[in-house]
């Protein structure tokens, strides 16, 4: 596993770093308690004096050796130890293990799975790694939820010993992503006089007909956002508006399952023709607090409470 020594990651509300000295007091404070040590494997109980510093020292031998990868999780703003994650070499070739603790005082905010994130997404960025994987003790469900949250999956049991007594812990395991192409398609909230928004079903032959969506499609080669919509909107509908009357909103960020979905939403008031169905698909002019009551593509949902705010 190549790794660089002095590489720290950082999230909305925390820095991984390489661990320092420095930390010893920190590690075995928090570490002590034996609600902290019990579901580990590599936890001391009681934590003996000193010990820190000996295992800072061999978690810096094995970061120099690129065996093993440890990261002080520590929070942002006032640089507070929360605890620790890390990635080892498994015996087999592109797979790691992660493995973390956190202090009781930091259980419970979300800290342990935003740091898993932050890590499983480096993680994939080394060369030939291939999966991620994790055994946590069966009653350790905290811990099965830090990694459910990271986007990993329980893939069965594993006996093994933890602290000399014979344990089936759970395995997760979570792949390399698959890297999807980006579509960027552009949509349009066309807003009438009476505050209604008009949408559109998609018609029978279509992917997910029968959904109601903004109307819109699929940005062309060299053109803008704006440029697509204004085509669109003649080709499939009727409608002449300009760029300058489309007014930028939100935007949707969604996976499917053979691409990744990038679609800024649009508003435009003022446009010149009706609205018709040039495409077979049917179209209804619908009150902003109504739109929950058409079923959506997963990308042009979330869209709908940004538009109840608005309008």
């Amino acid at each position: 596993m190549a790794a660089t020594a002095a590489e720290a990651l950082a999230t909305a509300r925390l820095v991984l770093r390489p661990p320092v000295a420095a930390d010893a007091p920190a590690i075995e404070a928090l570490a002590a308690p034996w609600e902290v040590a019990r579901y580990t494997q590599r936890i001391p109980h009681p934590y003996p004096p000193g010990a820190a510093a000996a295992f800072l020292a061999e978690v810096a031998a094995d970061r120099a050796a690129g065996n093993a990868l440890l990261f002080a999780i520590t929070r942002r703003g006032d640089g507070a130890f929360l605890g620790m994650i890390g990635l080892e070499a498994a015996d087999e070739p592109g797979v790691l293990e992660i493995g973390y603790w956190l202090g009781m005082p930091f259980w419970g905010q979300g800290y342990a799975a935003e740091a898993a994130r932050a890590v499983l997404r480096h993680a994939f960025a080394l060369d030939g790694v291939d999966m991620v994987f994790a055994e946590v003790h069966p009653d350790n469900r905290a811990s099965c939820r830090v990694l459910e949250k990271a986007g990993m999956r329980e893939t069965g049991r594993v006996a093994t010993r933890v602290r000399g007594e014979p344990v089936e812990t759970v395995r997760y395991e979570i792949a390399r992503p698959v890297e999807l192409p980006t579509l960027l398609v552009a949509a349009v909230a066309l807003v009438d006089p009476d505050g209604r928004v008009l949408l559109a079903e998609r018609p029978p032959g279509k992917a997910m007909a029968g959904l109601w969506e903004f109307p819109g499609g699929k940005v062309a080669p060299g053109e803008t956002p704006e440029e697509a919509l204004v085509r669109e909107l003649a080709e499939e509908l009727g409608v002449d508006t300009a760029e300058r009357c489309l007014a930028p909103l939100a935007f949707a960020s969604h996976r499917y399952g053979t691409f990744h979905l990038l679609m800024p939403l649009f508003v435009c008031r003022n446009w010149r023709g009706t609205p018709t169905p040039y495409e077979g698909q049917r179209l209804a002019w619908v009150r902003p607090q109504r739109l929950g009551d058409y079923p959506m593509p997963p990308a042009d949902a979330p869209l709908v409470a940004v538009l109840r705010d608005l309008l």
